[in-house]
């Protein structure tokens, strides 16, 4: 392929970065690559880019939350193609991904040639997963989780994400260079997005959207 793509790498994994470097330049002779290590970083990247043509994404960055950091990223950029790349290859999980919206699937066990076919297949237009997988079974509770997931700015979502690591309002205002008065505020409109009535509640259905 000689046309010219901008692609982004989501992993906070240098080596793995690294690896997917390679592959991509082996499929793509005249690719702009650009990288992130967290969904924050990507985030402010793709508001910097706003022509990317792929994401290749980890669900386990830092702040993506499993699943539900690809669901935040749908809701905010849902024309973008992202395919996930990932080290839990189990067929739920590879289902779930399809169901949020990802226009592909490629396993972190894939060698070389694999990668590169996959590669050329999604660049191509054509959405690439492994085979075998059947379609996820609906589940209308997830679903509903997912949708109010995705009415969360990034920022409430960082905050959702930071409370899932057991930080109190103090430290994630300290983390965010806000005022706790703006956290609780963002705390209000997450429980009443959410549908709970507390931190707790919040936590347990962010955990709900785990790729495990």
């Amino acid at each position: 392929m000689d046309a010219q793509y901008t692609i982004v790498i989501a992993d906070d994994h240098p080596l793995f970065r690294n690896a997917l470097f390679q592959s991509v330049h082996m499929a793509v002779s005249k690719a702009n690559l650009l990288e992130a290590d967290s969904l924050d970083t990507l985030l402010q990247l793709l508001d910097k880019e706003p022509d990317v043509d792929l994401l290749l994404l980890d669900l386990k960055m830092p702040g993506a939350n499993g699943m539900s950091g690809l669901i935040q990223l749908r809701a905010q950029h849902p024309e973008l193609p992202v395919v996930v790349v990932s080290a839990n290859e189990e067929a739920a999980v590879i289902r779930q991904v399809r169901h949020h919206g990802a226009f592909g699937f490629i396993p972190k066990s894939s060698d070389m040639r694999e990668l590169i076919s996959a590669l050329n297949q999604v660049l191509d237009g054509e959405p690439y997963f492994p085979p075998g997988i059947g379609d996820d079974e609906d589940d209308p509770e997830l679903d509903a989780l997912a949708a109010r997931i995705a009415t969360l700015t990034p920022q409430q979502y960082k905050v959702l994400c930071m409370l899932s690591d057991g930080l109190l309002n103090k430290q994630i205002a300290y983390e965010l260079n806000v005022s706790e008065a703006t956290i609780k505020a963002h705390m209000t409109a997450i429980f009443r997005k959410l549908g709970v009535k507390n931190r707790t509640q919040a936590v347990i259905l962010l955990n709900e959207l785990s790729d495990e």
